[in-house]
């Protein structure tokens, strides 16, 4: 059983956001890949189609979450199941950094709405 130390982690970023990935392929992870996700305030990530289930769960802060066209005010402890094929947007409205923990099978692929494929390196 691996153990990934902080240390180890891969840290990237996008949008705005930090992604820090803890399991991957990278990491010896077969089916899953994992990462914490910190939101700054006042950030606001483009809207973008998932291929894969992901599992979105708020460590700290608040978030809106737009899921296929519903906003959903989600604080900490909150989790949002979102469906292969459904669209994301996140923004972050409060004043402090939002983080979060996100559980999805390796090979998740983003859409965003022009049209341009996104592979997520800390997702693959």
């Amino acid at each position: 059983m691996p153990v990934v130390r902080p240390s180890d982690a891969v840290v990237h970023e996008m949008h705005g956001a930090r992604f820090v990935s803890y399991a991957a392929p990278s990491t010896g992870s077969e089916e899953l890949c994992a990462w914490r996700g910190e939101i700054p305030a006042g950030t606001r990530a483009p809207a973008h189609t998932v291929s894969r289930e992901e599992i979105f769960h708020l460590l700290a802060g608040e978030l809106l979450i737009t899921l296929d066209g519903a906003t959903h005010r989600v604080t900490a402890g909150d989790t949002v199941i979102i469906n292969p094929g459904a669209t994301l947007a996140v923004e972050n409205p409060a004043t402090e950094v939002a983080v979060s923990w996100v559980t999805t099978s390796c090979g998740l692929e983003a859409t965003l709405a022009d049209g341009t494929r996104v592979v997520p390196p800390w997702a693959n």
